[in-house]
């Protein structure tokens, strides 16, 4: 499936995954205590609240929120590291790993380059790959050669 992590429509996901599993309307209703009515205007919603999100996570057994953190590893330009050096030991917030690129976001680049939609050098300047780590991927997983996506 090619997905266009630059236009994400939440609502319209959301309701191909209930469709997926098959769950009823009423079901969903008595889970979020809302209407029918409702719940099909959250389907037509383009963006939601977090809480909302974490709620139809927790339902449909899919980490919706990980869409939006693949936009941000692709579309996102890096962060001037020498900014936040000083504020890095004083945030209370979770601490994650930089630059976590997935099983599916290795193989979007690498099908856009095989299939000459983009260049390597346009891969590495839009979505700041590092050429290495790009060419790695190519030398290991290019050539029609997929990763498996058991995730």
């Amino acid at each position: 499936m090619n997905f266009d992590f630059k236009d994400i429509h939440i609502g319209e996901l959301i309701y191909k995954r209930v469709e997926e599993c098959d769950i009823d309307l009423s079901r969903i209703s008595n889970f979020f205590k809302c209407t029918d009515k409702e719940i099909q205007q959250m389907f037509r919603d383009r963006d939601m609240k977090a809480e909302t999100i974490m709620k139809w996570s927790k339902l449909l057994g899919y980490d919706f929120f990980r869409i939006y953190s693949q936009h941000l590893i692709l579309y996102a330009p890096q962060a001037n590291t020498r900014l936040f050096v000083a504020d890095e030991k004083k945030t209370q917030l979770p601490k994650f790993r930089k630059n976590i690129y997935t099983i599916g976001i290795i193989n979007f680049l690498i099908e856009l380059i095989e299939t000459g939609e983009k260049t390597k050098l346009q891969v590495v300047n839009e979505y700041n790959i590092p050429k290495t780590t790009l060419y790695k991927w190519l030398d290991k997983y290019g050539k029609n050669t997929k990763l498996r996506n058991d995730v």
